[in-house]
């Protein structure tokens, strides 16, 4: 799923109008903060049609309407740095667990083949020993005192009877798995045993007592804890609830999302024409949610349209509601007036990272949420993994991953302010940065293993950048995407 590193170095890497103008702005004296921060999801009509100017007309901005332009200083300072952003979203996520509060976060039992990818909700617990009786390591005899031995003309066999006590000197046939019988001294392996013209067995190697004998209870007894609650159900739980006895687990369900993707302007089939374009988001948001571990239930296009936005909105059951554009103050605007309307909390609004400035999170019920993704699509992206992963990743109990930073080959220009996003593909013990990674490009991420973390005025080569892995670099397509 990788590709080779293109453009690594400094002056490869595509800067946004807006943030070359930032960076030309602060080298004339501006002070951070001294005017209109500069948003790199404008000029592309974030989420919906290009073409709208150096600033995006509409759909994708940040500010309440009302509360001054989506452009103003006043909308910047109300965003929220990228870091604190993250937790916000993970912490209201945690509300929604507390005992009394989101009744559809109960735990669910699923058949073992429906469970995977999901969290254990309990411990899991053995419900018999491991294994369940004294059982054959390996292929070979199952003799009784030392050497050499009678050997029976009935063999035991994985899944039969136990068969009947040795007698000492007496040996049996017996394979991987089969019960051993009474007075069984150890196991020979087949290839340390040859049998003589009298039928006789004889050992090519010392025996031990107990050698490749499996005693009942090794792995575990009954009632002992394998794994925590809290685990995340891979084959490999699976595997061991089977053996422990399990037919189903208790977990924790998936979130459930609707994705709403706005805009009049999407097309959802042939060639971008007359002013519209392809909708790059309907197509992409559903299978990376699924891999951050939600169900997603409805995927909706609307119009420009308020009052449908609003139906939708209010009509929805889902734990979380996935919106794309709108979230500015223009005209065709609707995303937030909707919330004012059914008198959501707005939690986030603005985020100071680039590209994705304009994404907001609020609450519309004590179970319920609503993240506001920008109408670009690496905008999209970035939000999704600001808000939609970490709130996500809380509701299904998931462990966050554990941080991790590599070395940038080559240096990454920065925004003067604001926290930056920019895809990498990993390649040994280095992060390479690619090109095309504008607001409105998918070229660069489709490439990438990760996502690197570039701090407000950017990072040298060498320097080392935090990475927000990919879901299909780490588990592949067939695993993270079912």
């Amino acid at each position: 799923m990788t590709a080779r590193g293109v453009g690594a170095g400094g002056d490869t890497e595509d800067l946004d109008v807006e943030e070359a103008l930032a960076l030309v702005k602060e080298d004339n004296g501006h002070r951070p903060g001294g005017g209109r921060a500069p948003d790199d999801d404008h000029g592309y009509g974030t989420g919906h049609a290009p073409g709208d100017g150096p600033y995006e007309g509409h759909h994708g901005g940040h500010g309440l309407a009302g509360a001054g332009s989506p452009h103003s200083e006043d909308a910047h300072h109300r965003a929220t740095p990228w870091p604190q952003a993250r937790e916000i979203a993970a912490r209201t996520a945690r509300g929604v667990r507390a005992p009394g509060v989101g009744a559809r976060r109960a735990p669910v039992s699923l058949p073992l083949d429906a469970a995977l990818g999901l969290v254990l909700a309990e411990p899991l617990a053995a419900l018999t020993d491991l294994p369940s009786f004294d059982a054959s390591a390996m292929d070979g005899w199952a003799v009784s005192g030392p050497g050499p031995w009678d050997v029976r003309d009935e063999g035991a066999l994985a899944g039969h009877a136990r068969p009947e006590p040795l007698t000492d000197g007496e040996a049996v046939r017996i394979a991987t798995g089969a019960r051993i019988p009474q007075d069984t001294t150890a196991v020979l392996r087949s290839e340390h045993g040859r049998i003589d013209a009298q039928s006789r067995l004889h050992p090519t190697r010392e025996v031990g007592h107990g050698q490749d004998i499996r005693p009942r209870g090794q792995e575990c007894r009954g009632g002992e804890q394998l794994l925590p609650a809290g685990t995340l159900v891979t084959p490999a739980v699976l595997g061991l609830a089977a053996a422990a006895g399990y037919d189903a687990l208790t977990t924790v369900p998936r979130p459930r999302v609707d994705v709403l993707v706005l805009g009049d302007e999407l097309l959802t089939e042939g060639l971008p024409q007359d002013g519209r374009i392809r909708d790059a988001l309907g197509p992409m948001l559903p299978p990376w949610l699924r891999a951050l571990g939600a169900e997603v239930t409805t995927v909706r296009r609307i119009g420009d349209d308020a009052n449908a936005l609003h139906r939708a909105v209010v009509r929805s059951e889902a734990d979380l509601i996935v919106t794309t554009g709108g979230t500015a103050t223009g005209p065709v605007d609707h995303v937030q007036p909707v919330l004012r309307r059914i008198g959501a909390e707005l939690l986030v609004e603005g985020v100071k990272v680039r590209p994705g400035h304009p994404m907001l999170l609020a609450r519309l019920r004590p179970d319920q949420h609503l993240v506001g993704l920008p109408g670009n699509p690496l905008a999209a992206v970035s939000g999704l993994l600001t808000l939609a992963e970490p709130l996500l990743r809380t509701l299904a109990a998931r462990p966050a991953p554990e941080p991790y930073a590599l070395p940038l080959q080559g240096a990454v220009h920065g925004h003067p302010y604001d926290t930056r996003l920019v895809p990498v593909v990993l390649r040994g013990d280095h992060a390479v940065p690619l090109r095309y990674n504008g607001p409105a490009m998918l070229r660069g991420v489709a490439a990438a293993d990760a996502l690197a973390v570039v701090p407000p005025g950017g990072a040298r080569a060498g320097q080392e950048a935090e990475l927000l892995d990919l879901p299909w670099a780490a588990a592949g397509i067939g695993v993270c995407f079912t």
